[in-house]
């Protein structure tokens, strides 16, 4: 669980209530305030419409609550599996250094990850290593393909929201202006029009942006960790140096976690004396 986005969305409504009850005047709250923001044609316009635009935008159903229930990755810890996978990497070389590339498929059994796991049965295989590469950037392409399919639906919703927002705006005026002879709709009308534009924008910054933001920084760790992988199988295929490829591979990751490497490697080495 992401206590950050959780912390985040908690924020977020607290500031917002914050600024509904808080009365200057008194340096009160007035939770009673709340209820002026509690508009159910509103919420069919802007939630409603905007739902229902995406879904015009999607192949099929199934395809458009499998985008939208992409919402739950706020929540999920983001793992930085980098370190891990340097590690295994250069244990895999040491291994092919020392057995060759074919002591490497045992080796694969205790892999979980499943692109490592191709990418060391490739080079096992005896793939020329310009169709190692091909195949593997070929899956990293695709793969992009679909996380930015995913991304580009939570982006054009949050232009949708407020874009209903303005349409439940242009409702509540159009039907205040035309019935200004009955005061007492006067304020139901004129609050349909400016709780709709409160609607579109949370529903665009405090839904859609962040999660939009969440997937990118998912999506460049994933791509990053897979690129680490491709370099290194790549490099334990030509048989380099099992320390020419960890150097390599540290361009990868930032220089704290470099010196966490270099000392995890100085331990070792004390321990082999």
């Amino acid at each position: 669980m992401n206590k950050a986005s959780i912390g985040g969305l908690l924020l977020v409504a607290i500031t917002t209530i914050f600024g509904i009850t808080f009365v200057m005047a008194t340096g009160s709250f007035d939770f009673s305030l709340l209820r002026n923001f509690w508009d159910i044609p509103s919420i069919l316009i802007v939630f409603g419409g905007s739902l229902a635009t995406m879904l015009i935008t999607e192949k099929d159903v199934i395809s458009f609550f499998s985008k939208l229930g992409n919402i739950r990755i706020i929540f999920r810890k983001a793992i930085n599996n980098e370190l891990e996978t340097i590690r295994t990497i250069i244990a895999l070389s040491n291994v092919a250094r020392k057995e060759g590339l074919l002591a490497l498929e045992e080796a694969t059994f205790e892999i979980e990850d499943e692109f490592l796991r191709k990418s060391i049965l490739l080079i096992v295989d005896g793939t020329d290593p310009e169709l190692v590469r091909s195949i593997l950037e070929n899956e990293l392409n695709c793969i992009e393909d679909r996380h930015f399919s995913v991304v580009g639906f939570w982006d054009s919703l949050a232009s949708m929201g407020p874009a209903w927002g303005m349409i439940g705006t242009l409702i509540g005026l159009i039907n205040m202006l035309g019935d200004l002879n009955e005061l007492e709709t006067i304020g139901a009308n004129m609050a349909v029009a400016l709780v709709t534009t409160f609607y579109g924008s949370l529903i665009a910054n405090a839904i859609c942006v962040p999660v939009v933001a969440k997937l990118k920084a998912l999506h460049n760790l994933e791509m990053r960790n897979k690129e680490i992988i491709i370099e290194g199988a790549l490099s334990i295929q030509a048989g380099e140096n099992p320390r020419v490829i960890e150097e390599k591979l540290k361009a990868f990751v930032k220089p704290s976690d470099r010196n966490s490497l270099n000392q995890q490697e100085d331990l070792r080495e004390e321990a082999n004396v």
